[in-house]
């Protein structure tokens, strides 16, 4: 039997929320211990189901990796068993890419099958990018029948542009980068608050990573990295999800802490225009309740952009906003199709097209029998069944804990009626 959420909505939420560390930025911690024979610390780590993954690969490709408390992992180096990423932990989720390079920086070789996770995207999310820029860098990739082979006697630093800003892209090539001989340029880099935090962290390592933030990254490679201690940033994206749940449920006040507002601009210029009541402390933000949300429309855009993670919450947000809004989903393709579990739930919503949807509010939404359909939607249900009339079931949570720690625990401590079972 498969784990579910049952819900019961019409709770008032208020109370304060801790944010725990950034889940985008943990997953590209690890495959760096394949670049050192010394240990790394990482604390503030999210105990979630894809961190366990990461730990997972980490120990297959012959790693220790033990704890010394919540949220504090050591990984240290045992030996180098092989070059082949297990299909099976591949297969689960989509970071394992950034297991890629590092295997290829240090081994020579590395073989792997396409990688999982979310299931958005057509098909699957493209890794054509990635084998483009370790092409450059004196790659040569073999397509065999289920799975990529990447070998390379030294790479080499090179030039490279990203036809289309790629987060994962542009972390992965820039951690290659690192050992690789002479300078690689970057293009067109992602300027995700998670890169920059990457690129001091390899600093400290002995990297020589300049411009990490902008679009145009140079790194030097050097001969080899050190271990170090990494202290993860918050996630942006859960302070985002519980500013806009506050929002949503609009019954008391509530305290985000633990957080960086200064990630989530784009998000508060949305809550000036829509009247969400708001206010910002160094690394806290509160949400006090407000007489009425207006509607606004909102386009998904790369960083400082308006997040296509927070996209699924705010849909929710507009369903009671009074008025007429439109969500244009401009990164991944299929992200609205969760939208007709809403108009299930008694949304107003209708689907222009795979990338629009107009959304008409208030709506008084209804418990329902949910299946979540990827990691960002189900929040988003979880968000419109704390509102909803009833008691909703919502099922597949591996996917909603694949992202967010302790997420009863701390749903319940702000009031709600949330249980799994």
């Amino acid at each position: 039997m498969s784990q579910k959420f049952i819900i019961n909505g019409g709770r008032p939420i208020e109370g304060a929320i801790k944010v725990k560390g950034a889940k985008n930025a943990a997953l590209k911690v690890f495959p760096l211990a394949l670049m050192t024979s010394e240990p790394i610390g990482i604390s503030n780590m999210p105990e979630i189901e894809d961190c366990y993954r990461a730990e997972e690969m980490l120990v297959a490709l012959g790693h220790e990796v033990s704890r010394s408390g919540k949220g504090v992992v050591e990984i240290s180096y045992k030996s180098r068993t092989c070059v082949n990423l297990p299909p099976g932990l591949v297969n689960k989720f989509r970071a394992s890419i950034m297991f890629v390079g590092p295997l290829l920086a240090t081994c020579g070789e590395v073989c792997f099958p396409h990688p999982g996770g979310c299931v958005i995207g057509a098909g699957t999310r493209p890794i054509d990018m990635f084998l483009d820029g370790f092409v450059k860098m004196g790659a040569k990739v073999e397509v065999l029948e289920n799975s990529y082979r990447l070998s390379a006697k030294k790479l080499k630093g090179a030039t490279i542009f990203f036809p289309k800003i790629t987060v994962t892209g542009t972390e992965s090539l820039m951690t290659t980068a690192c050992l690789a001989e002479g300078i690689t340029i970057l293009k067109n880099c992602a300027m995700e608050p998670e890169i920059p935090a990457l690129a001091e962290f390899l600093n400290t390592m002995g990297a020589k990573i300049a411009g990490a933030g902008t679009p145009v990254i140079k790194i030097e490679g050097v001969k080899k990295l050190r271990g170090g201690n990494y202290m993860l940033i918050p996630d942006r994206i859960e302070t985002g999800t519980f500013a806009i749940l506050a929002a949503v449920a609009n019954s008391g006040e509530v305290l985000i802490e633990n957080c960086n507002p200064g990630h989530l601009e784009a998000l508060w210029a949305l809550f000036d225009k829509i009247g969400v009541n708001y206010k910002l402390g160094q690394n806290s933000v509160k949400i006090s309740p407000t007489k009425k949300i207006l509607p606004s429309n909102v386009v998904t855009h790369e960083y400082p952009g308006f997040a296509t993670d927070l996209q699924s919450p705010y849909t929710v947000l507009m369903t009671q906003a009074h008025g007429l809004s439109l969500i244009h989903e401009t990164i991944h393709d299929r992200r609205l199709l969760f939208t007709d579990m809403l108009t299930q739930m008694g949304a107003n919503i209708i689907m222009a097209d795979p990338h629009r949807v107009v959304v008409s509010g208030p709506s008084k939404l209804y418990a329902r029998k949910l299946i979540s359909p990827d990691l960002r939607a189900g929040i988003a249900l979880v968000i419109a069944a704390l509102i909803a009339e009833g008691s909703t079931e919502i099922d597949n949570i591996y996917q909603i804990e694949r992202g967010y720690e302790d997420l009863v625990e701390r749903l319940t401590g702000l009031g709600a009626d949330i249980k799994k079972v």
